[in-house]
């Protein structure tokens, strides 16, 4: 019986009629004070800044700008009610009211993941499907750890350190902020959170949930503002504990800010994540994988897998692929959930894009762009990849924080190790291949904190996540989670 061959043409120009999501139901003030001691206070300078929405470039609201002043009220708040109320409290009771907040998460999970977008320009695909979720999922997780410290670390005696100061980006707003504050009340200690200044919403809507929940006032605190608050908190005396994620600049400042301190540091800073593909890899899936891990988030993840390594056999092959399947690529407006690539966050991280895309030509890379329309309107960039690339070349070593890929090629598994590590960071990496001995050979020698087989972006509250080298230390996540928060 003869072998009939079928070639099937994939029309990539489709046009899809929007299907936006809804904004009738969700609920917005015109402006926002600080949440301290339970409580909507306005800010000492009586001062204000826009929040944007990246692909409009209309404000949304106008949100207060924390002093000294009102870092300080916050952490007094934080420290009466872990003194007064929260250390005092029976385990399995915090643990309830931990697992209250992300019941009402859930219930307001559409309101929450519009928001989400609307401020941070990711499509609402990604901000319903991972974010929302995700964070509901980490408080849930960490309710049910609040009354089994003694089992996590037995013969330890964990107790509760007293007042954490955390700072969150603006790439995964909510999420970051339910990595952060969830593990910290599920150990007893209390909160004062600075969100990032450019997507601070869904932080806020946040207060009115743990308001909603009857938290005690006090427990957590949220100020916002930009870098002058966050230094605030960092240098505030009565602050027990720094957690940190953003840029490996900031890291090194909070870093030499705490030296000579007795306060406890996490810091999950900047990545250039190596993805490498293999002859023996399953070709669609990867490339699946790459589009996932670059342009799905518009490459707005610390994980990001902005590297791709690719065994020449397979190199011409993978890279049409590649090219392909970007041309398929929806990049518009982040409401349309037929939208594959958001706007860019802020239009000064457009302008760092750009610098990058600038910087990669003239050292003689080659770049090449989806030929996708973007609105007139807004921040946004077109998926783009590098080729004819070395080494040294910056848009290798330095991370961008855009949809941009630099693809190089690679013969033997010493060769991308050797490569895969020649980075100052080391946060992520992924492996795509057939045989789980090279997969786990790999693994073994990566300097990496997290590293995906045949998937990438996947996380799970049970899992733990952090990096090495200029990635910043410490781990969030898991069991590992807990640690920071706790002394023995």
């Amino acid at each position: 019986m003869s072998k009939k061959t079928i070639a099937i043409n994939f029309d990539t120009g489709w046009d899809l009629n929007p299907a936006p999501e809804s904004t009738s139901h969700i609920q917005l003030n015109e402006q926002y004070q600080l949440f301290i001691g339970g409580k909507w206070v306005k800010p000492e300078s009586g001062k204000y800044f826009a929040t944007i929405n990246p692909a409009t470039e209309e404000k949304i609201a106008m949100v207060a700008e924390a002093n000294e002043k009102d870092v300080d009220k916050a952490v007094k708040a934080a420290r009466k009610a872990y003194n007064d109320v929260w250390s005092k409290m029976p385990a399995a009771e915090r643990g309830k009211y931990i697992y209250r907040i992300a019941r009402l998460m859930q219930e307001k999970a559409r309101e929450l993941a519009v928001i989400e977008t609307m401020d941070g320009g990711k499509p609402i695909r990604e901000s319903r499907d991972i974010d929302i979720p995700l964070a509901a999922a980490h408080f849930f997780y960490y309710a049910g750890w609040a009354d089994k410290l003694n089992y996590a670390f037995p013969n330890r005696h964990p107790q509760s350190l007293g007042v954490a100061g955390q700072i969150t980006p603006w790439n995964f707003p909510l999420l970051m902020a339910a990595w952060k504050i969830a593990p910290a009340l599920a150990t007893g200690n209390t909160v004062v959170l600075k969100p990032a200044e450019t997507t601070p919403l869904t932080a806020l809507k946040l207060a009115e949930i743990i308001q909603e929940s009857g938290l005690p006032d006090g427990v957590v605190n949220i100020v916002t503002g930009a870098g002058a608050t966050g230094a605030a908190v960092v240098n505030h005396k009565d602050v027990d504990k720094i957690a940190f994620t953003g840029s490996t600049g900031v890291g090194k400042i909070i870093q030499n800010a705490v030296a000579g301190t007795n306060k406890k540091v996490t810091l999950e800073l900047g990545g250039k994540a190596a993805n490498i593909i293999f002859e023996d890899a399953a070709l669609d899936q990867a490339v699946e994988g790459i589009i996932n891990g670059i342009y799905f988030n518009q490459g707005h993840v610390c994980c990001a897998g902005s590297r791709l390594f690719v065994q020449e056999s397979v190199y011409d092959t993978v890279l049409r692929k590649l090219k392909d399947r970007m041309e398929s690529l929806v990049v518009g407006n982040p409401l349309d959930k037929n939208t594959d690539v958001g706007a860019i966050n802020s239009k000064e991280q457009l302008a760092t894009i750009h610098n990058y895309l600038k910087i990669g030509k003239q050292e003689g890379g080659e770049m090449y762009q989806s030929n996708c329309s973007t609105p007139k309107k807004g921040y946004w960039c077109k998926p783009t990849l590098f080729t004819n690339l070395s080494q040294s070349n910056r848009i290798v070593q330095e991370e961008i924080f855009g949809p941009v890929l630099a693809v190089q090629t690679f013969r033997t598994v010493s060769e991308v190790i050797e490569k895969a590590n020649n980075t100052p960071f080391g946060l992520s990496a992924g492996v795509w291949t057939d045989k789980g001995s090279k997969l786990f050979n790999l693994t073994a020698q990566m300097r990496a904190g997290i590293i995906w087989g045949n998937t990438y972006n996947k996380f799970d509250p049970t899992s733990p996540f952090g990096g090495y080298k200029e990635s910043g230390f410490g781990r969030e996540g898991g069991l590992h989670g807990l640690k920071p928060y706790l002394k023995f």
